[in-house]
């Protein structure tokens, strides 16, 4: 079960959290609406490879990765998303692109853009589908220490209809 293994790292670490279950969606906008939250209240984790090394990038969800800023944040000589194939077994708890952005119980460095940090909380899937955890961003970063960064970047790409 995927949330266990977040869900006992908060609950050991006395966090305050809800867990909000959906209906089935793929994509960052799909589970906002799906869960009723706004695209921009909803973090989406975006995996990305610094230095060759995997790395969290946690934006809202209706945007996407800046790679151009991330790298200059991270100092780093190249930043690209990292593909699937590359990231799949790094997360053998995790449905693939449900990842919670708490990189420090997967052993990467996690970057998150400002604008989430001006908010009370923070929604980000928790390893299924169809399930949310809402918390307090103090916690949050708190738990992570994610490096604040401005990196989101426009409006995410939308189907056309």
């Amino acid at each position: 079960m995927p949330l266990s293994k977040l869900r006992e790292f908060l609950d050991q670490n006395n966090v305050k959290y809800l867990v909000i279950s959906h209906s089935v969606a793929y994509t960052a906008q799909g589970v906002a609406a799906s869960a009723h939250v706004k695209g921009k209240e909803l973090a989406k984790t975006v995996i990305v490879k610094l230095y060759d090394e995997l790395a969290m990038a946690v934006v809202p969800a209706s945007f996407h990765v800046d790679l151009i800023a991330l790298r200059a944040a991270a100092q780093a000589p190249t930043a690209v998303l990292a593909s699937e194939t590359e990231f799949r077994d790094r997360f053998p708890d995790c449905e693939l692109g449900s990842m919670p952005p708490f990189g420090n119980l997967y052993g990467m460095a996690v970057y998150a853009d400002e604008t989430l940090a001006r908010d009370e909380e923070i929604a980000f899937n928790a390893g299924l589908h169809r399930e949310l955890v809402r918390m307090a961003w103090k916690d949050f970063e708190a738990l992570v220490r994610p490096v604040i960064v401005p990196l989101a970047a426009g409006r995410a790409p939308t189907k056309a209809a």
